[in-house]
């Protein structure tokens, strides 16, 4: 899937994240007036087996908090749900750590009431989400983490620490994409013309599957944004000559773009 270019002045901005998402965030950096395009870099589908979701589902009613890792995880849970939906459970806190998931959370019927995340301008991190949760008591209570085959751990272990009793479940799989003819022909032009791209990095699994397509690319005049500590120190060991962290909303780019002129580029 690759969203057409904007023909705005500066750096190609290329969204890496899952298409169901890459499409509208390229959309938007677009409205800001950014040249964008999407490379997804981990595809999404759904869990080889839906039983635990059925069973997530059956015991959500007693739950005191699920924790939702991304837009897509909410994607899967909800589409595995009751054929009748039920309304969301009032005593039941949904927690995400990012706006976008929780506007796919508002979109899926959950009341704004119940979702918990982050401040505006906090660290889009568990870290912050966990600041919103400590103080309430979790001795015994039942935790749903709605995520992918794998994820980091953290938040649950702090929630363990409080005497809450953690489930873990995959809503949906996540893959090593295979690109379209334009994906393929958007990484043959940033790899020939790394100085005018900037990549998107919301995952440290996007950089690795980047490898992957692209074994041996040299990268070090390229440069990366990364919403991540974590992230970004993944895609400096790909030898991306230029990584900042930061958020990856259109206003943040536009901002790093004019304290960083296109012109400038890493060294050799």
């Amino acid at each position: 899937m690759n969203a057409t270019p904007s023909k705005s002045p500066g750096p190609l901005c290329i969204v890496t994240r899952p298409a169901a998402q890459a499409g509208p965030a390229v959309l938007a950096l677009q409205a800001a007036g950014l040249r964008a395009a999407a490379l997804p870099l981990i595809a999404i589908g759904p869990p080889a087996d839906p039983a635990p979701v059925h069973a997530a589902w059956a015991a959500l009613p007693a739950c005191a908090l699920v924790m939702f890792v991304s837009a897509n995880a909410v994607q899967y849970f909800f589409a595995l749900g009751p054929v009748a939906k039920p309304a969301w459970p009032a005593a039941v806190i949904a927690a995400c750590t990012g706006p976008g998931t929780a506007a796919a959370l508002r979109a899926a019927g959950v009341p704004a009431t119940a979702i918990v995340l982050p401040p505006p301008g906090a660290p889009q991190e568990s870290e912050s989400l966990w600041e919103q949760l400590t103080h309430l008591p979790w001795a015994g209570r039942q935790v749903w983490v709605v995520r992918g085959e794998q994820g980091r751990d953290w938040l649950a272990e702090c929630l363990r620490e409080q005497g809450a009793h953690v489930n873990f479940v995959a809503a949906y799989q996540r893959q090593p994409p295979t690109p379209d003819a334009a994906g393929r022909a958007l990484l043959a032009a940033a790899q020939a013309a790394s100085e005018g791209h900037l990549w998107l990095f919301s995952s440290s699994e996007a950089v690795a599957n980047l490898q992957g397509l692209a074994p041996g690319a040299d990268w070090s005049r390229s440069a990366a944004l990364a919403s991540h500590p974590r992230i970004a120190a993944v895609a400096r060991g790909a030898g991306f000559g230029t990584v900042d962290q930061q958020g990856l909303a259109p206003g943040d780019v536009a901002t790093w773009l004019r304290a960083r002129p296109p012109q400038a580029r890493p060294p050799r």
